[in-house]
């Protein structure tokens, strides 16, 4: 028997440190889970021999019974690797496989789906009392979802090698993001994980939600882009080289649009190639400066300001600080540190400056409600719903009350800005045809006029 030392955490969000005697390090995590422990660190700290006494452990372990627990353990051990043994059938040596392979080559891209889908089972199964690392085991056992099954074996095997959950996720895949691993790290600290991935399922079916309607709000202004590009080609390659020719037999010229236009069909039927690699380049430093310090930063307040876009991205972050912050302050996290943990949990560097500002003020003595209006970019509503949970002694519930009245709110912008994108497309595309039209007209009718 060998002596171990752990930290742990315990179900309720507190840490727990303490020894525990195993035969060896995996039956030591099997105890520790046993007792509703979730090990963060696990360190061997002696071997149990009978001329070293050892302290008993938490399940009544001790060096004078050392013998009968190693044997007990041992028929532990047997017993489990015959039931590995028998799981391992031929059906599960592919994605055994597979699973090696993730893990030599790397992180493993997901879906949104597939992350909406493991938020949702994980935060049903935590919410239901099961430990983090026997929930991650059960979702582990799926037969279907191969790469969400593979992402599962990988947390888990971080787990329980004492990897915090936000580093698990941020290692085994990308495409969690910066948000969802900060959001993880503000649970696990706050004992709230469960509460905290429900929300960020919410949050991500929302999403979803948002791009399906705008995708299906732009299926007729798409085709009536493709119709209207469809026939300026066509009226510059075959129409205008036509009516050039023939107000050149009779000796005039081409009227003023007719010009411009053959002359942009020209240029990008000469130089096709060309024009394709500005749009790259467009595209690439368009990505690279709004992803470079400090252009990022100004990125992310013009976001803020954009039309439509703007207040939707303001409404989505006051929700989220609100929640985040109920969350936190409302599972014993003093107030300062959860401000810390909200604004680690915010991807916009814009508004994550505001929050160190707000810091720095409530670390200098100031009330919440007097902070964030100090900032000046928090609304007066909720500045006002704050000072109602300062005075009343409940300022997670006033926090909740107002992240739930700003949640409508932001349902509303959502829904006014899908019925304004449709109907605000179809003008510009109006105009933009209706300007070709014309054009076309144009040139018709000066050509007949010219021949007169």
């Amino acid at each position: 028997m060998a002596l171990f030392s752990y930290q742990a955490l315990k179900s309720d969000g507190s840490t727990a440190t303490g020894e525990v005697d195993a035969p060896d390090r995996t039956t030591a995590f099997r105890k520790l889970d046993r007792q509703g422990l979730q090990p963060l660190a696990l360190n061997l700290k002696g071997d149990g021999t009978p001329a070293k006494p050892v302290k008993a452990s938490k399940n009544g372990t001790s060096s004078d019974n050392g013998k009968a627990a190693a044997k007990a353990a041992k028929s532990e051990r047997v017993r489990k690797a015959n039931q590995r043994e028998a799981d391992s059938a031929e059906p599960k040596e592919g994605t055994k496989k597979e699973k090696g392979d993730a893990m030599a080559n790397g992180p493993v891209r997901l879906k949104r789906g597939q992350i909406v889908m493991f938020t949702e089972e994980l935060s049903d199964l935590l919410g239901a009392g099961v430990q983090l690392e026997p929930a991650l085991k059960i979702m582990e056992s799926r037969d279907e979802l191969s790469n969400l099954k593979i992402v599962t074996q990988m947390l888990r095997q971080q787990v329980r090698d004492g990897t915090s959950f936000s580093q698990a996720l941020r290692n085994a895949s990308p495409s969690f993001g910066e948000l969802y691993t900060n959001m993880a790290a503000a649970g696990e600290i706050s004992g709230a994980l469960p509460t905290i991935l429900r929300r960020q399922a919410q949050y991500l079916v929302t999403v979803a939600e948002l791009q399906s309607k705008v995708a299906f709000a732009l299926i007729y202004p798409a085709f009536l882009i493709f119709s209207g590009l469809a026939v300026c080609v066509l009226f510059v390659a075959f129409l205008i080289p036509q009516l050039a020719d023939m107000m050149k037999q009779m000796g005039k010229e081409l009227p003023l649009p007719a010009v411009i236009m053959q002359g942009v069909g020209d240029f990008v039927g000469a130089y096709w190639w060309l024009v394709i690699i500005v749009l790259a380049f467009a595209v690439w430093a368009f990505q690279k400066i709004t992803t470079t310090p400090p252009y990022n930063q100004k990125w992310d307040r013009i976001k803020l300001s954009l039309p439509m876009a703007g207040p939707v991205f303001q409404q989505r972050f006051f929700v989220q600080f609100l929640e985040t912050l109920s969350n936190l302050i409302g599972n014993g996290l003093p107030l300062l540190r959860a401000l810390e943990l909200t604004r680690d949990a915010t991807v916009n560097l814009h508004l994550k400056d505001l929050l160190s500002e707000a810091i720095e003020y409530v670390r200098e003595g100031a009330s919440l409600s007097r902070t964030l209006k100090r900032v000046g970019f928090f609304p007066p509503l909720l500045t006002d719903m704050i000072i109602v949970g300062e005075q009343t002694g409940d300022l997670p519930l006033a926090l909740e009350r107002a992240a739930s009245r700003y949640d409508k709110e932001l349902q509303k912008k959502i829904d006014k800005v899908m019925a304004l994108i449709q109907p605000l497309i179809i003008v510009i595309m109006a105009v933009i045809v209706g300007s070709m039209a014309y054009m076309m007209i144009s040139v018709i009718l000066g050509s007949i006029a010219g021949m007169k």
